[in-house]
């Protein structure tokens, strides 16, 4: 055995070693080019990732593919992608999207992955040492798109009619109010002043602006070195400085996650206005699943369910569920094939940031004794099951897994999750412009389906 050989040997040793102490922990892996870990600016990013996950790091030479190897062996629970802004482009992230679907051999994302990156390297270090979670109270949303019901507070401005606002106190009803009709300044002073946990639009946008106003004249949010600012329909300019952590969620815009260069919206969006995660469209959003379904998952009907990362990662799962679904039954897909691997989560993937726990149309729950699983949800009210399959992420992966029960729902069980779609005759929804669903009533208050199945963890 020569000694070139014997090394390799001592190397893939070693990488197993890592990558079992990495599943004994928490199952966090960084995910960098050898040239941007390199970089005297970059790697203490990398560094405060590792030390704050206990997670290892991945390096590839020339193509983000080259860490496949290395991510199967580890499987992590969590990928972070550090790169810097002029490697994170449209193409980068549809390269991490079908990279973090080949872990194992189903056609569904295998690890809740997100990119860290931004204007310079202080923005991303301040992501990457962020460590204190986030509970999503109070919400700033620039679109009837996203209603406050679901907050505890908030501002909401019409995007689609002048003049109109909604205001909600802790505690109280959303308030209708008027308006000015350009509300860049209001919109500017509510990030500065009012600090909102949640930023929300939609409506007009590309990689370096955003339209307020979808159907009447308003002003537009546009970036330069880095400065997120309004400019009102006068043209004046007034500076966003929101520095406290917030999400953002731009779930109806187009193009404004693509980091086509340093001076973006996402970029600005990090350095001046305090967004540690942000998930939005690398390209013109169309059919809009891959959207507003993250805002589905995360707030609306199931708010509290899942934190931010854990919602996209869902929405992601729902997404090729359908596309599977209706390939197999010969049918349309165009719509839904077109929003995958176009919408991007930034930011620390373990990050926590989710609403506040309360009381839900149905619980669901899931428990294990003895290597059987038992899946329950439970209506606490008569409703509709929300536009999006229900799904519950399993707390450690599984293999040979058998249905016992609960076959009526087929049930999609795989070793990460398991996804029933109750309401089969409702069609995905292409988004929300404000208006009321009317209730059918799908199921009835205490109903209980239940799915058990067996499987060995891995």
């Amino acid at each position: 055995m020569n000694i070139k050989h014997t090394l390799r040997l001592i190397g893939i040793a070693l990488f197993l070693t890592s990558a079992a102490r990495l599943q004994a922990a928490n199952g966090y892996a960084i995910v960098v080019s050898k040239a941007t870990h390199a970089h005297a600016d970059w790697a203490p990013v990398i560094e405060a990732l590792s030390s704050k996950h206990d997670g290892i790091v991945i390096e590839y030479e020339n193509s983000l593919s080259e860490s496949l190897p290395a991510l199967q062996a580890a499987f992590p629970k969590y990928t972070c992608i550090v790169a810097k802004p002029e490697d994170a482009g449209r193409a980068f992230v549809a390269a991490a999207h079908r990279l973090t679907r080949q872990l194992d051999a189903d056609p569904y994302p295998d690890t809740i992955w997100a990119i860290v990156t931004g204007y310079d390297p202080a923005d991303a270090l301040r992501i990457a040492k962020h460590a204190e979670p986030l509970a999503v109270k109070r919400a700033l949303t620039g679109t009837v798109g996203s209603p406050l019901d679901a907050y505890d507070e908030g501002v909401m401005f019409n995007e689609l009619k002048a003049n109109a606002m909604w205001d909600k106190v802790s505690g109280q009803a959303v308030v209708p109010k008027s308006c000015p009709q350009d509300t860049t300044k209001l919109i500017v002073d509510s990030l500065n002043d009012y600090k909102p946990d949640v930023f929300i639009t939609s409506g007009h946008a590309t990689e370096r602006n955003w339209q307020l106003g979808f159907s009447y004249r308003n002003g537009y949010f546009k970036c330069k070195n880095g400065q997120l600012y309004g400019q009102d329909s006068s043209g004046e300019c007034h500076d966003v400085n929101s520095p406290n952590p917030k999400i953002y969620l731009p779930v109806g815009n187009c193009l404004i996650a693509h980091v086509s260069n340093r001076e973006c919206m996402a970029l600005a969006l990090m350095h001046s206005a305090g967004v540690n995660q942000m998930v939005g469209y690398t390209i013109p959003t169309g059919y809009g699943y891959g959207g507003w379904g993250v805002k589905d998952y995360f707030s609306e009907l199931q708010a509290g369910r899942f934190s931010l990362s854990e919602a996209h990662h869902a929405n992601q799962i729902a997404l090729n569920y359908n596309i599977e679904r209706l390939a197999k039954a010969g049918k349309r897909i165009r719509g839904l094939s077109g929003d995958r691997d176009v919408v991007v989560l930034y930011g620390d993937p373990a990050w926590e940031a989710r609403m506040p726990k309360r009381r839900l149309p149905w619980t669901q729950t899931l428990s294990e004794k003895d290597g059987i699983y038992t899946f329950t949800v439970t209506a606490n009210k008569r409703g509709d099951w929300d536009n999006r399959p229900v799904i519950q992420l399993l707390p450690k992966r599984i293999s040979n897994v058998k249905l016992l029960s609960g076959e009526e729902f087929n049930p999609v069980i795989a070793d990460n999750f398991i996804l029933i779609k109750f309401n089969k005759g409702v069609a995905p929804m292409k988004g929300n412009r404000g208006e009321a669903i009317p209730i059918r009533g799908d199921y009835e208050k205490d109903h209980t389906f239940t799915v058990t199945f067996s499987g060995t963890v891995i």
